[in-house]
């Protein structure tokens, strides 16, 4: 087997991994939070709780996680066959 596609599989693991967990954390906040009466809400910033948490801080989590993963876990790997040359 090709080395590329272990590395392939263990990334492609990895980006469904952080898209779970995104949705568990947006999931959790907005249903958790946003599941009582609107006249008991609390807001941040002009924002329901509920959306801040679930909405804003989970997108500002996952874009840092990528940023991360992207410059310290993943891998550069050739597309090139091995066989090849230029």
């Amino acid at each position: 087997m090709d080395p590329r596609f272990k590395v392939a599989h263990r990334e492609a693991l990895i980006g469904v991994v952080l898209a779970i967990v995104h949705f568990i954390w947006w999931f959790g906040f907005a249903y958790g939070l946003g599941s009582k009466p609107v006249e008991e809400y609390s807001y941040i910033f002009g924002f329901p709780d509920w959306f801040f948490y679930s909405c804003i801080i989970g997108f500002v989590l996952v874009a840092i996680t990528v940023i991360i993963l992207a410059k310290y876990v993943l891998k550069d790997v050739s597309l090139e066959e091995e066989g090849d040359e230029q």
